[in-house]
């Protein structure tokens, strides 16, 4: 069902700290300050090879992150002068494909209304303990008047087991908009470059999609990936006011510093196959060992040349 997903970042926390048990004072402040501060705050120069989304999403940074437009086809944002619309690019165009593609199979609604993504270089952003690292976009429901007249989604309002939300400025009652909102998650979760990870959602809204997906006979291997990804978080609120959208580490951000932080699915692309340890490297990389002490002054007891008593 799950497959083991290594984590660049760990990995690299365990190095540094095996480096700084066994190095001088000096060699501790350099080496430390180039490994860690690359996972857990920006990626510098003094480690090139972390980039992309670095970290986990409540403990990660990203670079090269893409800005959500203010608004698309299908879409809005939010927040439309907001400063944290920014992920990784498979995740903004997928978002923009989906959209696109819900206001074309369902015209006449209204549009997908796109909350946080994150900040332009990751780390925390107001308001949320995840979103660092470029993987995760909030999302408002599609909703209806009680009659079915498709309406923007004017907040985060929270939906009860009836698909029921009220207004709270108005008093008005709001209706999810079942059948495009099922159409934005079968779209999401089947987009080949997303690689959807969780859709954080509460559990009854999850049992309306569902039901409803089953009424239409939607296929069961697409059942089966929209009720494995759709969870409702136990360390958060409920999420019965937004769609959390997560999405997975790719295979090649796996080998620059992405974390996964959760189950990597089967249905989602091989990891690259992991190097063997031959002899033959294991010798490469002793012989690169950068401490030789065979080219490094003794770091006791030593007298310069010429320089006796």
């Amino acid at each position: 069902m799950r497959r083991a997903f290594g984590t660049a970042a760990a990995s690299a926390q365990s190095l540094s700290a095996g480096l700084c048990a066994s190095l001088t004072a000096g060699w501790v402040s350099l080496v430390c300050m180039g490994v860690c501060s690359a996972c857990f705050s920006a990626p510098t120069p003094l480690a090139p090879g972390l980039a992309g989304s670095v970290g986990m999403p409540h403990h990660g940074v990203q670079t090269e992150s893409v800005e959500l437009p203010s608004a698309g086809a299908g879409f809005v944002r939010y927040r439309p002068k907001g400063q944290n619309h920014w992920g990784r690019p498979r995740l903004v165009s997928a978002l923009e494909r989906a959209a696109s593609a819900v206001d074309s199979e369902l015209p006449g609604g209204a549009p997908l209304v796109v909350g946080d993504l994150g900040a332009k270089a990751g780390g925390k952003i107001p308001g949320h303990n995840s979103h660092r690292s470029g993987r995760d976009v909030d999302l408002l429901f599609y909703v209806t008047t009680p009659a079915g007249a498709p309406l923007r989604n004017p907040g985060f309002l929270h939906f009860e087991a009836d698909a029921l939300a009220v207004e709270p400025e108005t008093g008005d009652y709001l209706r999810l908009d079942l059948p495009r909102q099922w159409l934005l998650i079968q779209k999401l979760v089947t987009d080949p470059e997303l690689g959807v990870q969780f859709v954080f959602v509460s559990r009854p809204l999850e049992a309306l999609l569902i039901d409803y997906a089953r009424a239409r006979g939607e296929p069961l291997e697409l059942l089966y990936r929209a009720q494995t990804v759709m969870l409702q978080p136990a360390d958060s609120l409920p999420h019965d006011d937004h769609l959390h959208v997560r999405i997975a580490c790719s295979p090649e951000e796996t080998q620059t510093g992405c974390s996964g932080g959760g189950p990597y699915w089967e249905w989602l692309p091989d990891p690259p196959p992991s190097v063997p340890l031959t002899p033959e490297l294991l010798e490469a990389i002793a012989s690169d060992e950068p401490l030789d002490p065979a080219e490094s002054p003794s770091l006791a007891g030593s007298t310069p040349e010429g320089g006796g008593a």
